[in-house]
Formats: C-alpha cells, structure tokens, sequence
C-alpha cells in the first residue's frame, strides 16, 4: 500500500511539473496567434470594439420604438399629498371630501375663520391617450431609424473587414520585404567575401573591401526595418481584432473575384449605407409631418379615485371617484411650429442632396478601384520583368568584377537595383490586392466574396 502511495505520489508530482512547464511555456512565449485571412476577418466581425459599439447603438436604437410606443400606452400615477390649511374655502372643501360635514360646519363665523384642518389626500390617476398625431408618427419614426441602424451595423461589420484585409496584406507584404531584404543580406555578404578574397590576392583596393563592407551594414539595416515592420503590422492586425497579441497570416492568398464595372455599379445599390441614407432621407420628410402635427389636438380619456383623511397618510373616511373626455388644442405657441415645419423641409432637402451626392462619391469610387486593379495587374507583370533584368544584371556583373572587368560601384548599383526590383514586386502584389478589396468593400459584396456571408 506504502508503494502504490508513493507511485502515486510520484505520478501526480510529475503531472503538476509537466502542468507548471507548460504554463510558463505559455507565459514565455510572445502569443503570437496564426490565421488565414478569412479566420482573421470572421474574429474580428466577433470580437471588434468598432462593431459591438455600433452593435449597441443599434440595440440603443432600437428601444426607441418602445419609448414612443409608451406615448399611446395608458399612463397610471399614484400620488399622496399633505394639507393643513385655515383657508376657509380649503378648509370646507377638506372636510366635505372627508365626508365629515355637520350641521355646525355652515355657521357663518365657523366658515369665515375655520380652525386649522390636515387632509392627507391619496389619489390614484388613469389617462389613457386615444389620438395623439405626433406619438403615431415619432412611432413610425423610430422604427425607421432602427432599420437605419441596422444597416449602419452591416455596413461597419463590410468597414471592418476591409480594415482586416488590408491589415493581413500588411503582415503578408511586410513579411515579403523582410525575405527581400534578406535576401539582400546574403549576397550583400557574398559581395563581401569575393571583395577581401580579391584583395587578398593583390586584385583589388581595400577601399573596395570597406565599400562592400559599408554596403552589408545598409542592407543589415534595412533588414531591421523591415522586420520591425513585420512585428508592428502583426501588432496592428491584433488590434483590429481586439487583442494585444499579434496576429500572424499563415496563408497569404486572397482570391477575390474580379467581374465587369456593370457588376459592381449593380451591387452598390443595395449597399448598407446607402439604405441607411435612404431611410434617413424618408425621416427626414417624416419630420415636416411631425411639426405640421402640433396643429392637431390631443384626444384622451381618463379617470382617478380619491381617499381623504384628517387622522393619517392613506386613510379613507372619504372616498370619491371621476371620468372624464379631454381634446386639448394648441391654439397659438408663438409660431413655433411655423419655424418647426420651415426647419423640418430644409433639413429634408439637405438629406436629399447628402444622398444623391453619396450615391455618386460611390460611382466614382467603383470606378477607380476598377481602374486600379486594372493599373495593379499591369504594373505587376512590368515588376516582374524588371526583377528578371534586374537579377540577371547582378549576376552577369558580379561575374565580371570577379574577372577584374567590371568596379565594385557597378556591381552594388546593379545590387541596389535589384533590391529596389523586389520591394517595387511586393508593393505592386499588394497594390493590386488591396485593389481587389476595395473594390468589393465600395460595391458593398467584401463579405459575400470573402465566403464569409452568402
């Protein structure tokens, strides 16, 4: 039994060891998560601050309609007041109200100097409205801004999946870099070693040696750029994400479809801020109704029971009850529901002019990024060629300055060339894939495209 304790003991140590190391694994390392571009956009639609603020305000919004529904509700008050009174109108009318008048209450000096009385009055009010033009319409109102709100939702939710696409091509083409800069390192230190095996065999100046030795120091340093450019991107897609840890892209394809400008220029009608836009425009005339309503009267019914006493608060020696119909009208305001209505049309012409002006700030944008994907892929096949050229122009003259027939200037130009060559590849591919991005996210179709919603 002693053995089997002790085994056991030993087991369960060696569990919690194993637990402990795994933990300050954990700890130690830097966090970093890893994700396609499409598991990327799917986290940040969970996890976005910039979408669950807007997803609350939409929730916000969406209470509106049970606030101006409560204007149509019946209304139900209980209210308890305290009197003590010598007046001698107050004072008769207490006393009847607590069902105590005598024959004493009507002598005439009693009347005109009565003693002090207390009422505790206890009133239960009912009113319930029957027409009220403005409550129907602000109804009505408010449910048209939630569905505004709504799409002010899908709207951010396409925003912030355009702001993780080019996040991601940010991680995938600051990665591209910090490979191109390498890349440069290499054959920066190779140029170095063929320069001191020159001069050491008497065919070249030392001053070539610290010129390719100056020229590995640049490219080290480009390379430090460049991978602090790979850390903070990765940092940047974390925080679109709503974490502090960075965020790696493990797959940096991006396969959007590219269809003709008639497709894209279709799609954007339905886009989720242009509803949004539209909806409000339709409040905005909604609105000269609600002013020309304070020229309507108020219709409503209502009730109330009462208890008096003179003794204590909710005593009932008293105890009466009424109904009653009321229509008030506002006759006059001092114009101010002229100047409502005035108000209410210019704001309406103004939300007219801010849609038509949006609908064609959309146009024009699709057109662009049309053109820019068009411009992106033509300037990718040019890059492409120029870094054919330009390796080819280093290899031929770094066999030349090895021959002695070429200076070493020639060959780090024709380096600095091809360097330039791959980071102008890597700007163009990710040009041309933000192209593509844009171009989905203005017409509206990012997500759909994305296979992220049909």
């Amino acid at each position: 039994m002693r053995k089997s304790v002790c085994r056991y003991g030993r087991i369960t140590g060696t569990v919690l060891i194993f637990l402990l190391l795994q933990a300050a694994a954990v700890c130690a390392g830097d966090g970093e998560r890893r994700m396609t571009v499409a598991d990327a956009v799917r986290a940040a639609l969970q996890d976005s601050h910039e979408i669950n603020v807007q997803k609350n305000a939409a929730l916000a919004k969406e209470k509106d309609i049970g606030i101006a529904r409560s204007y149509l509700l019946p209304k139900v008050s209980f209210e308890e007041r305290y009197l003590r009174t010598t007046n001698p109108g107050w004072a008769f009318m207490a006393r009847l109200n607590q069902a105590r008048i005598e024959q004493k209450d009507f002598n005439p000096d009693f009347l005109n100097q009565p003693d002090a009385i207390n009422d505790y009055q206890s009133s239960l009010v009912v009113e319930q409205p029957l027409y009220i033009r403005k409550a129907f319409i602000g109804l009505d109102m408010s449910r048209t801004e939630t569905e505004a709100s709504e799409a002010d939702l899908k709207r951010k939710k396409e925003e912030v999946a355009f702001q993780v696409v080019r996040a991601s091509l940010a991680v995938v083409s600051a990665k591209a870099y910090a490979r191109a800069a390498e890349e440069g390192v290499e054959e920066a230190r190779e140029h170095l070693r063929v320069t001191e095996v020159r001069y050491k065999n008497g065919l070249s100046q030392y001053a070539d040696v610290l010129r390719a030795s100056t020229a590995l120091t640049e490219t080290r340093q480009r390379k430090i750029v460049a991978d602090k450019n790979v850390s903070l991107s990765k940092r940047g897609l974390g925080l679109i994400l709503a974490t502090n840890d960075p965020v790696d892209i493990v797959d940096g394809t991006l396969e959007l479809p590219f269809r003709d400008l008639s497709y894209y220029a279709k799609a954007a009608e339905s886009r989720q801020d242009l509803k949004a836009a539209e909806l409000r425009g339709e409040n905005a005339k909604k609105n000269i109704q609600l002013a020309e309503a304070g020229y309507f009267p108020y219709l409503g019914i209502g009730g109330s029971y009462q208890f008096n006493d003179h003794n204590q608060p909710f005593g009932s020696e008293g105890r009466n009850w009424q109904v009653m119909t009321f229509l008030r009208w506002d006759l006059f305001d001092g114009t101010k529901r002229e100047y409502e209505r005035v108000k209410a049309k210019h704001l309406a012409s103004q939300a007219d002019e801010f849609l038509a002006a949006m609908r064609k700030g959309i146009s024009f944008r699709i057109y662009e990024a049309h053109l820019n994907i068009d411009e992106a892929r033509k300037n990718i096949e040019l890059s492409r060629e120029a870094l054919k050229t330009a390796e080819e122009g280093r290899r031929l003259l770094k066999i030349r300055y090895e021959n002695g027939l070429s200076p070493l200037a020639d060959l780090l130009s024709a380096q600095a060339s091809l360097e330039q060559a791959r980071a102008g590849l890597v700007e163009r591919d990710n040009a041309y894939r933000t192209a593509l991005a844009a171009l989905s996210y203005e017409s509206g179709t990012i997500l759909s495209d994305l296979k992220i919603e049909k």
